[in-house]
């Protein structure tokens, strides 16, 4: 005979559902990055003007590519700050 052991918490137990993440210009279909936009290049930088790794912004490989020229870009003709403290 067999007994059956059943486990019980006073909360139940949740399994962490991770959202998948996107690459938004694949999504939007956006093929360029306009470095002559800064307020949409502020969102790939964080406060400090650092960009922002693939694994937390999501983008493809690809665009990370073309989003880090299009900041280049943008800092070298001073439409974005090298360095700053809290930019944001």
């Amino acid at each position: 005979m067999s007994i059956q052991k059943d486990i019980r918490y006073l909360n139940p137990q949740t399994a962490e559902v991770k959202k998948k993440k996107y690459c938004r210009f694949q999504k939007s279909g956006i093929k360029y990055i306009d470095y002559k936009d800064p307020d949409f290049l502020l969102k790939f930088v964080n406060e400090q003007g650092k960009l922002l790794p693939r694994r937390l912004t999501g983008t493809s490989l690809k665009f990370q590519r073309k989003v880090a020229q299009a900041v280049k870009r943008a800092r070298h003709l001073s439409l974005m700050p090298y360095v700053a403290d809290l930019m944001k």
